[in-house]
């Protein structure tokens, strides 16, 4: 199932690559206006992404018979500071999770900072969350993926 994963991982990243979609001329300008190509990425996997989610939910299981439940995240504002730190660093350095990656595939030595600070940031999280989880309303961190 890894190889499976690290395949699909692949596919992805090579498209995210090719469509510019990692690119940050592309991504700045999306944040500029001056680019719209990636509205139209977004709004293609959109459309892609829901009728699948939504036949999973329905269905309630994967195609391999496992079961699946997808839980709605109660809204805080956690939320919202975490989306708008978010977005200021992918403004910032033109890349979130997947285009680090990608970036760094293409051989963008710039893109090591962005995932040094990803890291930094994630760790600097679950440092602290203890300490913000209070007076951002954060709920209970759960850690691990809750598969034993």
């Amino acid at each position: 199932m890894t190889l499976l994963y690290l395949l699909l991982g692949t596919v992805f990243g090579f498209i995210l690559s090719r469509s510019g979609a990692a690119d940050y001329d592309f991504i700045q300008g999306m944040f500029l206006f001056t680019e719209f190509q990636l509205y139209g990425i977004l709004a293609v996997a959109v459309a892609v992404t829901a009728p699948g989610i939504w036949l999973i939910k329905r269905r309630g299981r994967t195609l391999l018979g496992r079961p699946v439940t997808i839980e709605l995240k109660a809204l805080h504002r956690g939320n919202i500071v975490g989306g708008v730190l978010f977005g200021v660093g992918w403004s910032l350095t033109g890349m979130c999770p997947g285009p680090i990656l990608v970036n760094i595939g293409e051989g963008k030595l710039y893109a090591i900072a962005a995932f040094a600070g990803a890291l930094t940031g994630a760790g600097l999280l679950g440092s602290f969350y203890s300490v913000v989880q209070r007076p951002f309303g954060l709920p209970p961190l759960k850690v691990g993926t809750g598969e034993g």
